[in-house]
């Protein structure tokens, strides 16, 4: 569910992103080209840009992980009964019966003490383990196929409806990513698609109009 509510909100960045500077390229009155050259360009920069953010985060977090793993390891190794009654204690606020707790905690940690530790105490599995170069490729390939409709759009579409098929393209997309967001949240499908688009109209609303203005301080 993290995975995939990180990659819905990677593609309305790269949606909104990609959209309004296509829009403002647009409005400010250059060809074909130049808007498809933008586009690109702002594409490119942004999965990189994404990649990077989210490696430089997550690997913050594998850094925290492997200092607790570190000192989870010394306390084993220093106090093996206390983490033991530490153990113990986690299973019996779970619903366990003391004796059968110490038991558990007992068998677990002739297993892997340290996989016991850091699954029922710090909450750090394999499964769940932060994985940088993962997150990183995943922002940036989501990010990418947002900006990649409206690239498309603009590389198709008329001359003289190129801003607004982009707009409304983008919109339809973004109330999409809205609503799929807000079910994954429990949150109203309505209310998560409208408050997404009403920001995506602004984004691209406001670049828009600094093209049309910096359009005409160049014409005049």
């Amino acid at each position: 569910m993290g995975w995939l509510r990180a990659a819905v909100l990677g593609a309305n960045d790269g949606v909104v992103s990609t959209a309004s500077l296509l829009m403002g390229v647009a409005a400010a009155h250059a060809d074909r080209h130049a808007i498809l050259l933008a586009g690109v360009s702002a594409l490119v920069a942004g999965a990189m840009s994404m990649a990077a953010g989210e490696y430089v985060s997550v690997h913050s977090q594998v850094d925290s992980e492997e200092a607790e793993l570190a000192r989870e390891r010394e306390e084993l190794a220093t106090d093996a009964d206390a983490e033991h009654r530490e153990l113990a204690s986690i299973y019996v606020g779970r619903g366990l019966e003391p004796v059968l707790a110490r038991q558990v905690a007992a068998q677990l940690m002739a297993h892997d003490a340290l996989d016991a530790h850091a699954r029922d105490e710090l909450g750090i599995t394999e499964v769940f383990r932060a994985r940088p170069m993962q997150a990183a490729a995943a922002s940036a390939a989501s990010f990418a196929i947002g900006s990649a409709l409206p690239l498309l759009v603009a590389a198709l579409a008329p001359s003289g409806a190129l801003l607004a098929l982009v707009a409304i393209a983008s919109l339809a997309c973004l109330a999409l990513l809205g609503a799929a967001a807000a079910r994954m949240g429990g949150a109203s499908v309505g209310v998560g698609a409208l408050r997404i688009a009403f920001w995506g109209l602004l984004a691209m609303a406001v670049t828009a109009g600094v093209g049309i203005l910096f359009g005409a301080i160049g014409a005049g």
